[in-house]
């Protein structure tokens, strides 16, 4: 079990500010005192509710990010055409799966984005995500043998060390079998 924190420590301010953002544009009201309110709020929540200490450093790669954004963009456009082709040809059998992918990096952090990402890409569903082994299972689209199934493990492999390279700590870099980089 983790040690406990004061919650004077666990109250982050970027939190405090975004939670009141959202309140103000919830109430559709940016007067002083509805964002002294939203404030008000935002400081309850986080007291009652505390989130919990991201178990990796973060540290953002302006260039890695970059590439890594362009290629989902990629990757999403690319899948939109070929699960559109695949649902309008009427001749054709689908052949779904479900895969298990390990994770090699050990954050919940890298867990989660790997997750969400390939979740926003069509054809595919994040379906559990184990923590404590960090394995995620997913429900692919129109697999047509094992060799698919290894396709697309290879695609989220790849996800993760992209995610790994914009976002993570260099212990976490080196578990994910990608260089650390120097600087940038």
């Amino acid at each position: 079990m983790s040690p406990v924190q004061p919650r004077h420590k666990l109250l982050q301010l970027p939190v405090l500010i975004w939670l009141t953002l959202v309140w103000l544009m919830l109430w559709r009201d940016f007067t002083l005192g509805n964002a002294v309110v939203g404030f008000l709020v935002a400081l309850v929540v986080c007291l009652v509710f505390p989130l919990p200490r991201l178990g990796m450093q973060l540290r953002i790669r302006p260039i890695p990010l970059l590439w890594l954004v362009v290629r989902f963009v990629a990757d999403v456009v690319v899948s939109s055409v070929q699960v559109s082709i695949a649902t309008l040809r009427p001749t054709r059998h689908l052949r779904n799966a479900v895969i298990e992918v390990n994770l090699r990096t050990p954050s919940d952090f890298v867990l989660t984005v790997v997750a969400e990402m390939i979740c926003l890409i069509p054809g595919s569903l994040a379906v559990e995500a184990r923590r404590s082994t960090h394995t995620l299972f997913f429900h692919a689209f129109d697999v047509k043998d094992m060799a698919g199934v290894e396709q697309f493990r290879q695609r989220v492999l790849d996800q993760e060390r992209r995610v790994v390279r914009a976002f993570g700590a260099d212990l976490s870099l080196l578990d994910a079998g990608a260089a650390p980089t120097k600087g940038a």
